[in-house]
């Protein structure tokens, strides 16, 4: 108690004297603990609240009003409000900490992971798929680096999902390209946000369209095929602060398309950050050969969303799903990902018992 002891006698000599300390600890503080710090540090021992370890950061909120915080601080302001309604956020808590339907293992291939909190929002909206499903997201951080020039050497059979999150630069861009092809050409669901789908776009054009070369002109800009170009307000541009399409905009999504169905509506309203854009130059090429232009913005006709129709779950985005999902209220994109990633583990189980009986 030492420390907190001292804390509180610092905040006294500049004339704060807390009425609440939520005391940080591995385990749980025991009775005469908090008698000893309410005693020393003038706070009422309803005030003395604990915030140990837990098992999931969901629960800290139920952890908190096991304790009355809520009440506490209701009654130190003087505010009368409803008894708090944490029962279905308990349930929520439970699905996290035990799911009941397994486990599906997501390979995200990306350019910053040797600092996964640069994809902290992507991690969680993956959670919150799995959190719908009631099954456990198992993520494993893969450098796109780690296949430039390189075989995949069946890594990817292991897993039942691929993400391709957003970035910036040529870095590691050509080690995208070939898990995306593998998960196409296999079955694999996949899953583009950002510079997935342009990273996605650019495989599809070499791949099927038959456009060798194609590129975007963020990475080579001297390609023959520009799939991935500067949108047209961006072509005059030669600062790069403050120049990209920021923030909400519309989309309308294909009627019949998975996307809508995913969606359950044709007009949806994402959050974005970017400045390369598919080309549409390109889009009738593309849709012949089988690829769905399946969202484009209500004000540009910029290509949003695109999927394979005969492909498991091949979706990719252009905005960022990943900022408007919640732990109850997951992203449908991030859910439906995550049931398709389910059912292949499903069937991958279906398949290896099938073939340990013969």
């Amino acid at each position: 108690t030492k420390p907190t002891q001292h804390s509180v006698r610092e905040l006294m000599e500049i004339g704060i004297q807390p009425d609440v300390l939520i005391c940080r600890a591995e385990q749980a503080l025991d009775e005469g603990t908090r008698k000893k710090i309410a005693l020393f540090t003038n706070v009422p021992i309803d005030g003395v609240i604990e915030a140990r370890d837990v098992d999931t950061i969901y629960e800290v909120p139920l952890e908190l009003r096991r304790q009355r915080l809520d009440d506490v601080v209701l009654d130190l302001l003087q505010i009368e409000a409803p008894q708090a309604d944490l029962v279905e956020w308990g349930r929520m808590v439970e699905r996290v900490k035990n799911p009941s339907s397994g486990t599906v293992r997501i390979a995200v291939v990306g350019k910053y992971t040797e600092l996964v909190d640069a994809y902290k929002s992507v991690q969680q909206g993956l959670i919150h798929g799995g959190i719908a499903n009631d099954v456990k997201v198992k993520i494993e951080w893969v450098s796109s680096e780690r296949y430039e020039g390189g075989a995949l050497e069946g890594h990817f059979e292991s897993f039942d999902g691929l993400l391709i999150p957003g970035g910036f630069g040529d870095r590691g861009i050509e080690g995208m390209l070939m898990p995306i092809e593998w998960a196409r050409e296999n079955g694999l669901p996949f899953f583009g946000i950002c510079l997935g789908l342009q990273c996605a776009i650019i495989e599809y054009a070499r791949n099927v369209s038959g456009r060798t070369g194609a590129n975007s002109v963020e990475f080579d800009a001297d390609t023959e095929h520009p799939v991935i170009c500067l949108m047209d307000s961006q072509q005059q541009v030669t600062t790069k602060g403050g120049t990209m399409r920021l923030g909400e905009y519309a989309a309308s999504l294909q009627e019949g398309s998975r996307v809508e169905e995913v969606y359950a509506d044709q007009e949806i309203k994402e959050r974005h950050r970017h400045r390369y854009e598919v080309n549409n130059e390109y889009r009738e090429l593309f849709e012949r050969s089988g690829l769905i232009m399946s969202g484009t913005s209500s004000d540009q006709g910029l290509v949003e969303v695109i999927e394979l129709p005969d492909h498991p779950w091949f979706i990719a985005c252009q905005f960022h799903p990943e900022l408007k999902s919640r732990p109850n209220r997951p992203h449908p994109l991030f859910a439906s990902f995550i049931k398709a990633a389910a059912a292949h583990a499903a069937g991958s189980q279906t398949r290896a018992a099938v073939g340990a009986r013969e």
